[in-house]
């Protein structure tokens, strides 16, 4: 930094030295290129470091924003949305990153550039290092009063972006449904919005960038007249002489140069300071208490399920209940059934059971231990849970429904679970067989469901869980599924007890018992048979579903 605050001197006195004769023009010319290439090697190897920081910080920014984003409860992502969280993941954190790669560099060098400048500036000519000082302040003031408009409008451009990225992100992964109803337009029109959005705050920053550059400009120009003006009568008097005018002119130059670019920089800085807002909020977040402490290891996972006047409301619904008072016994090895009407509860008493939520009111036992008393990893390894719409990850078929596994397991037993789950014959046809990389649309969501009942029956776990599960399958392929249920709930060692979710009332008729819900409340419990003869809720729904199949 000294070698590069010095070049204007020996810059100055190399040209007037050469009107005195050629040794001290030479021997100031060689200080001249020596101190240019000292200066350029250090600026390099100043650039070098604070790149490499920048790299490390963004990838640690990344690892722990997404560690932290990974150990939310769910509730925390029914309120935000998938587009917000990416844009902070990507953009975000490069942008914030951008204040120590490029912003903090720049400002650090000009401030020290523009310090040792002052300080010459004073030893030079203090009436004439005054005036430039007062520009420089005015100039300064500018410069925060624009940095916290910056720090305003990068906050608004964060949010607009999201909020555009989240209506993309959306618009392409429904593209089918975009395309079948015709709302190609209306989806274009979302997204434009907020480009328009996006517009007019980048016309409000290009425009506030114009005033800030018009002030610089008309103050530097301002301390190249005053410096003529002010150092040509003092020429003329004999206080100064022409080199030390011209060192003046170079230095007080550097000083409004070394302003421009803290100014610069400091708007850069206030952007990133107003999107990291958002972040360090994100990453200053603290886990679910799910994976904050150790919690019960029993000796064996039997199965017994009983939920104790339980009720629910979502965070995101709080005044809306989901659940009111529910109680409701699983023993162990059974296959219960949970039916109802859409909104009856059904899938929130599986949410609650994967301890996705906690309950607002009530428990839920597990071999007689509260749920919320046992170590959730070790718990959630013992379950098979098979969603109505199971979401495949974009790897082989392999890696998919060996995915989650707790133990190490080899391709035999990922393809004796595919065939249990009646996978198998298709996925052999497939191009690459085993290794084909999935694709939603080389998947229908039949053999996508059976993909996901592979899993579950990979885990071998003590208490299988299917919420759904048959709902895309044909006839033929429900009805091997449902001999799967019933061969492995009965061929397990350990035992497994069994809780189906269905809307399809043919796939629970050979259920142990079957829990019928009604608007958050259990209705009735019974067998088949038992609930047929009681003519209640269960009997009008199969009835129902009779007629609208003759």
């Amino acid at each position: 930094m000294l070698s590069e605050i010095s070049i204007p001197h020996f810059l100055a006195a190399s040209i007037f030295s050469a009107q005195n004769g050629g040794t001290m023009f030479y021997s100031n010319a060689k200080l001249l290129v020596l101190l240019c290439l000292t200066s350029g090697i250090c600026s390099g190897l100043r650039g070098c470091c604070f790149a490499i920081a920048n790299m490390i910080l963004v990838r640690r920014m990344r690892e722990m924003l997404y560690g932290s984003l990974l150990f939310q409860d769910v509730s925390f992502f029914d309120e935000e949305t998938v587009g917000d969280l990416t844009s902070r993941l990507g953009s975000d954190c490069q942008q914030v990153s951008r204040v120590i790669g490029n912003d903090l560099n720049l400002i650090s060098r000009n401030v020290l550039q523009g310090t040792g400048a002052l300080i010459y500036l004073l030893f030079l000519s203090w009436p004439l290092a005054l005036s430039t000082v007062l520009i420089c302040s005015a100039l300064a003031t500018i410069m925060l009063v624009y940095g916290r408009y910056q720090k305003r409008a990068a906050k608004l451009t964060q949010e607009f972006t999201a909020c555009a990225n989240e209506v993309a992100q959306e618009t392409l992964s429904l593209v089918r449904t975009v395309r079948v109803y015709g709302t190609e337009n209306h989806e274009f029109r979302r997204y434009f919005t907020w480009l328009e959005k996006l517009y007019d705050i980048s016309l409000r920053q290009s425009m506030a960038y114009g005033c800030w550059s018009l002030s610089f400009n008309f103050l530097y120009h301002s301390t190249q007249v005053i410096a003529v003006l002010i150092g040509g009568i003092s020429i003329m008097s004999g206080h100064i002489t022409a080199e030390q005018l011209t060192k003046f002119i170079l230095y007080s130059e550097w000083l409004i140069l070394s302003t421009w670019w803290i100014g610069d920089n400091w708007s850069s800085l206030m952007q990133s300071v107003g999107a990291s807002e958002k972040v360090f909020k994100l990453m200053d977040l603290l886990p679910s208490r799910q994976f904050s402490s150790e919690g019960l290891k029993l000796e064996k996972l039997v199965g017994h399920i009983e939920f104790v006047n339980v009720s629910f409301s979502y965070p995101s619904r709080s005044e809306v209940p989901v659940l009111q008072g529910v109680s409701l016994s699983v023993q162990p090895n059974e296959v219960v059934a949970i039916v109802g009407l859409s909104g009856s509860g059904k899938s929130t008493i599986v949410n609650l059971l994967l301890r996705l939520y906690e309950p607002t009111n009530g428990q839920i036992l597990v071999d007689g231990v509260p749920l919320g008393e046992l170590d959730i990893k070790w718990f959630r390894e013992r379950i098979g849970f098979v969603g109505q719409e199971p979401r495949l990850f974009r790897m082989d078929i392999s890696s998919n429904i060996k995915y989650g596994c707790p133990r190490e397991v080899s391709q035999e037993e990922v393809e004796w679970a595919a065939k249990q789950a009646f996978a198998h014959e298709f996925i052999v046809s497939l191009p690459n067989g085993y290794e084909t990389l999935v694709d939603d649309a080389l998947l229908s969501g039949g053999q996508k469901q059976r993909i996901a009942i592979a899993r579950a029956i990979l885990r071998d776990p003590t208490i299988l869980i299917l919420d759904e599960a048959t709902s895309a399958l044909d006839a033929e392929s429900e009805h091997n599924v449902k001999g799967v249920i019933r061969a492995a709930q009965n061929g397990s060692k350990t035992g497994r007890t069994v809780i189906i979710i269905a809307h399809r009332l043919s796939t629970i008729q050979s259920a142990d018992r079957i829990i019928v819900m009604d608007s958050g409340r259990v209705a009735e419990v019974g067998s088949h048979k038992e609930l047929i003869q009681e003519d209640g809720l269960y009997a009008r729904l199969v009835k129902r579903q009779a007629d609208a199949f003759a």
